[in-house]
């Protein structure tokens, strides 16, 4: 229990997610030079590191990282349009916020689908 002054709100907990999404796909960039250099270290390095990235360890960090891209585009474009003035209504922050939340929910389930049961990448 958080306390009887505080209630979390939709529009703080996705601020607090949007932050925390944009720190996770920043350490996921680490991840993407290490891929590109196994890549160009030949085809031993590169077999490596894909056989890690189809481990059931390995799809499940790409299915949550997927899902940190898809929340992070979607409520940035959310702010996009804060930035030029439009969506500040309550009614508005609560439905863009549920339509990002949406998005990034159908973008999760067709993620899921194509790493663990259509043999999608990688």
């Amino acid at each position: 229990m958080i306390g009887p002054y505080y209630r979390p709100q939709l529009t703080s907990m996705l601020s607090i997610t949007h932050r925390a999404t944009g720190v996770a796909l920043a350490l996921a960039s680490v991840g993407l030079a290490l891929w590109l250099v196994s890549l160009a270290s030949g085809y031993g390095a590169y077999g490596r590191a894909m056989a890690w990235a189809s481990s059931p360890l390995g799809r499940l960090l790409l299915l949550g990282l997927g899902v940190s891209l898809a929340f992070h585009f979607a409520n940035g474009i959310r702010h996009l349009f804060w930035d030029a003035g439009r969506g500040f209504e309550i009614r508005h922050a609560y439905a863009s916020g549920y339509a990002v939340m949406a998005f990034t929910g159908v973008a999760t389930i067709g993620l899921a689908w194509f790493l663990f049961f259509a043999g999608g990448a990688p």
